[in-house]
């Protein structure tokens, strides 16, 4: 099957919003509200600062997505990307979606502005993602991530 590979459009939004919230379901069965996911894609696409998305399109669908946002390193002089967002729908799974969309990213990196890095976080008990990053090259950082909801 055709794998295509493109910079999201405004006009995939709700493709994307729902992605996101099958994902957040999925992984961690959190229940998202529809309009504010929705508001959140939107939002990005209004402020190109914030980042842009991926999709990955199969049979004319939205096969699978990724945003990337952007964190400004002092010590490099340059952004790290941060993969975010990372879903495949299920009937898409095991085709090399992921890795075509990894593909894109780290083709557009050196074109797209100064980047030192591409960095991303995973749920630790998500292992089948633990496991595909591992084979694409990833590695885990001596890093621990911190949150506080506000």
């Amino acid at each position: 099957m055709n794998i295509t590979v493109r910079k999201a459009k405004p006009e995939d939004a709700a493709d994307i919003s729902g992605n996101n919230i099958r994902m957040a379901y999925e992984t961690e069965r959190l229940v998202l509200d529809p309009d504010t996911v929705l508001k959140g894609v939107v939002g990005l696409f209004e402020d190109k600062n914030r980042g842009f998305y991926i999709v990955a399109g199969c049979g004319g669908e939205i096969a699978g997505q990724c945003m990337i946002t952007y964190e400004w390193s002092d010590w490099r002089s340059a952004d790290f990307w941060w993969i975010q967002s990372v879903y495949v729908r299920e009937e898409f799974r095991k085709m090399g979606i992921f890795k075509k969309i990894y593909e894109f990213i780290a083709g557009i990196s050196g074109s797209e502005g100064k980047v030192c890095g591409i960095r991303l976080y995973v749920d630790d008990g998500n292992k089948d993602a633990i496991e595909v990053y591992g084979r694409m090259g990833f590695s885990r950082s001596h890093y621990l991530m911190f949150e506080k909801d506000l």
